[in-house]
């Protein structure tokens, strides 16, 4: 069938700046050349009609009626698109369309894509013209209170905001964000994408309780110096200067010094990430990206056996910048910044020694090479 309209909504990679969106802190970001194509027309009477080359089953739905009970399914990001449309806009026309993801892999935030496709399709469908920031927010928005993850907005504005010749940096808190060009004496690189072959969903995982601990490290905070506390949907680790942390890290419970050890280390990180990126030092970028994922694993303490294994082996590899665990680090696949001319020894290494380790992943476990790319679009 012939589809009116084509939208590509690329998936993405944070190289420093992990699990620091939620508590409004600073990030940076790339999208990369794989993502979510939809393809649609619009329809008149408000219905949905949605098929995937990459899921089973036909989803079916009208924007008209309320949408409020997920159906546990992957027609549950359609549906949470029109959910937070619908807070802002009456909806009156559906869409036709099939839907494919271009990697079968944890970490890149498919979900966030996909949502962010659907969005613009809908709006499109419905004559709704978004600033790129309110796409943002709408689906982050259908993400938190339709799927029921607590993220931030580093996902989706990676996605919405990305320019393939710059790096993204996103201060979460005020929305503010710079598109900073690549220097011209930074040497060449691309993004390697290792999956570790165990697949993941951050709504089963840990995640949400990582947001939870830091909220409540900042509550600690706050308790130990006297101050009023607010409610823990308005409570961030952004709102509480490094200062505090420094004068109760001791006397809280440790894991949530860790939390917010994390945060505060991965601000100064990002500030000197940017630093190193502006002046085309890709060595200290990358140097600063493992860092990134060392904290995560001592501090934040995500990563499983598989994906810890997988950094540790990158940290190894010559043509490895820099790398983390991409996405939250539950399972998934780490990302990491590599020498092009290298691509090949650094795919027959990382597998040799992470399937000696791990021979069950056999069959899954892959590298993709990818490059930045230009955030969501019509094409």
């Amino acid at each position: 069938m012939d589809y009116k309209y084509h939208i590509f909504s690329p998936y993405r990679v944070c190289p420093i700046g992990a699990h620091v969106d939620h508590q409004h802190g600073i990030v940076t970001g790339f999208a990369i050349d794989k993502g979510i194509d939809l393809w649609f027309s619009p329809t008149d009477d408000g219905d949905v009609t949605l098929k995937s080359l990459s899921y089973d089953g036909e989803i079916n739905f009208n924007v008209r009626i309320p949408t409020q009970v997920r159906h546990n399914n992957w027609g549950d990001y359609a549906r949470g698109a029109k959910f937070a449309l619908r807070k802002r806009f009456n909806l009156k026309y559906g869409i036709h369309g099939m839907l494919k993801g271009s990697l079968p892999v944890g970490g890149l935030s498919s979900s966030a894509a996909v949502l962010v496709a659907y969005v613009m399709a809908f709006a499109k469908a419905n004559d709704i013209e978004l600033t790129p920031l309110e796409t943002i927010n709408i689906a982050s928005q259908a993400e938190r209170e339709y799927i029921g993850l607590n993220n931030g907005i580093l996902d989706q504005s990676c996605i919405v905001l990305s320019d393939k010749n710059a790096l993204l940096f996103l201060d979460t808190d005020s929305q503010e964000y710079r598109l900073i060009k690549r220097n011209e004496k930074m040497k060449d690189f691309h993004i390697g994408i290792f999956f570790s072959g165990l697949t993941r969903s951050l709504v089963g995982s840990d995640y949400n309780l990582r947001v939870a601990e830091c909220k409540t490290a900042a509550w600690n905070m706050l308790a130990y110096n006297n101050q009023p506390l607010k409610t823990l949907d308005k409570t961030f680790l952004r709102d509480i200067p490094k200062e505090t942390f420094e004068k109760t890290c001791d006397i809280m419970p440790k894991r949530f010094a860790k939390r917010a050890e994390h945060f505060y280390s991965e601000y100064r990180r990002v500030r000197q990430g940017v630093t190193a990126w502006e002046s085309g030092n890709l060595q200290l970028f990358g140097k600063l990206s493992f860092e990134s994922c060392e904290s995560s694993i001592n501090n934040y303490e995500c990563g499983s056996p598989e994906l810890i294994t997988i950094y540790n082996i990158m940290r190894s590899l010559d043509g490895v910048y820099g790398g983390r665990f991409s996405g939250a680090g539950f399972k998934g696949a780490c990302m990491a910044l590599v020498d092009p001319t290298k691509e090949d020894t650094i795919r027959e290494e990382l597998a040799r020694q992470y399937l000696e380790k791990f021979p069950e992943y056999t069959e899954t476990f892959q590298v993709y090479f990818c490059k930045p790319d230009d955030g969501a679009r019509f094409v």
